[in-house]
């Protein structure tokens, strides 16, 4: 039994494909999660303010809000492969000016900032890509697990990155952090190299720019169904995702943990995401997780209002393993469930408004948070962002049952339509 539970929960790794893309993306994302925390922490060591660890958040963020409509089309427009080769390569570029200025004292804070806007420009084009990217690597009918694994990938990393953030930064400082993370940017483009799917445009015909862009928006507002899912993802990231930008604040002011106390917070929250994306890697179909996406997000505010209370190092970190897996729960069911009613054609630019409301409202929750920490505190600044992510979650279940209704109609038309993915040793749909 545990034996066919686990077979299931793997069942993604069948292709060879996404063992690739998996095994790469891993080593890059340590590196990644290693360089937010200890970019993080530099900005508050550099300045002690909660308005600019804001401030360097909405930098990050903000071109994806901007880029994201333009990213999506380039998605279903390119071969993704050859696209996730350029976003990835231009992204390791950009780790290394930060380590050297780092390591060579000449960091200032402006230095972050530009970075960090350069990157956001990166990260824009990365998101439609890679969630499109995954669903050529795999059959439809496992793309539930695929998101989850990908999922569960990206919350290992958000483990072991921070936790290793935490000793290096203690023990020779931030540079060395950026330079790793540089590094492991190879591993990823040595397996994009070895995969053979995405080399095909994703659409033959297409109109301008513009036509394309405004097709994707269309297509989210008139699908109930996905606009409901994508409403949901943008207030949890306006209102509640903030609070890992007021982490600083809570290690040292509030917890006394200091560096190595930062990472292990963050470390913490990854847990109990990797425990969400497990939870779901082990679901074999879609029944039920619109209600899952409800409950998680009522889950992710009131975790965060008893994390807001804590002032205790050791509880605050145990707390924090709800609001890594609550939201984790919700990311990713609403991902799985807005791909699986999208169109292939689409997918890039419907991906693309998911990452404006995932990541694109993440800047101006940073810049709130940052702003109103300042006038009332960070226990207080979080508490609040968790109330209204409750008070989203009762909205959200009033229109449940017209919203799964109208879901599983668009579920059943893009089952008709399936195909295989590109990959030659890719499974048999009965074995």
């Amino acid at each position: 039994m545990a034996q066919s539970r686990l077979k299931t929960s793997l069942r993604a790794f069948r292709y060879r494909n996404f063992r690739l893309f998996f095994a790469g993306q891993l080593t890059s994302l340590v590196g990644t999660w290693m360089q937010t925390v200890a970019q993080s922490w530099l900005v508050y060591r550099l300045t002690g303010s909660a308005t600019l660890l804001g401030v360097v958040g909405f930098a990050s963020q903000i071109p994806i809000l901007i880029l994201a409509p333009i990213a999506g089309a380039v998605a279903d427009t390119y071969p993704r492969r050859r696209s996730m080769l350029a976003i990835q390569t231009a992204a390791m570029l950009l780790a290394f000016p930060l380590a050297a200025l780092t390591l060579l004292n000449r960091i200032h804070v402006w230095h972050i900032i530009v970075l960090a806007v350069l990157l956001g420009f990166v990260n824009a084009f990365d998101i439609p890509v890679r969630q499109s990217f995954v669903a050529e690597m795999v059959g439809r009918e496992d793309l539930v697990n695929a998101i989850a694994l990908n999922s569960s990938m990206m919350n290992g990393a958000r483990i072991i990155g921070p936790a290793i953030a935490g000793i290096v930064v203690a023990a020779v400082g931030e540079g060395w952090c950026f330079l790793i993370n540089g590094l492991s940017y190879l591993a990823v483009i040595v397996g994009l190299l070895f995969i053979t799917a995405g080399n095909q445009p994703p659409q033959e015909e297409r109109g301008s720019y513009m036509e394309a862009i405004l097709e994707g928006f269309r297509f989210v507002l008139r699908t109930r169904p996905v606009r409901m899912l994508l409403i949901m993802i943008g207030v949890v990231s306006l209102m509640g995702m903030p609070y890992s930008v007021l982490m600083p604040i809570f290690a040292d002011n509030i917890l006394n943990g200091g560096a190595k106390g930062l990472g292990l917070l963050m470390g913490f929250s990854g847990v109990g995401a990797l425990l969400g994306a497990i939870t779901l890697a082990g679901r074999q179909g879609i029944r039920g997780l619109s209600n899952w996406v409800m409950l998680a997000c009522m889950g992710f505010g009131t975790s965060l209002i008893l994390f807001s209370a804590s002032h205790v190092f050791w509880l605050s970190t145990l707390l924090l393993v709800p609001v890594g897996f609550c939201m984790m729960v919700q990311l990713a069911s609403s991902n799985t469930l807005i791909q699986s009613m999208v169109p292939d054609r689409l997918r890039g630019r419907v991906m693309a408004v998911y990452s404006m409301m995932f990541l694109g409202m993440a800047p101006f929750g940073a810049l709130y948070a940052g702003l109103l920490a300042n006038q009332l505190g960070a226990p207080l600044t979080v508490a609040i962002g968790g109330a209204v992510c409750i008070g989203g979650a009762a909205i959200f279940r009033s229109k449940l049952p017209t919203v799964r209704a109208e879901g599983r109609q668009l579920i059943l038309a893009q089952m008709m339509t399936a195909g295989e993915p590109a990959d030659n040793q890719a499974p048999n749909i009965s074995s």
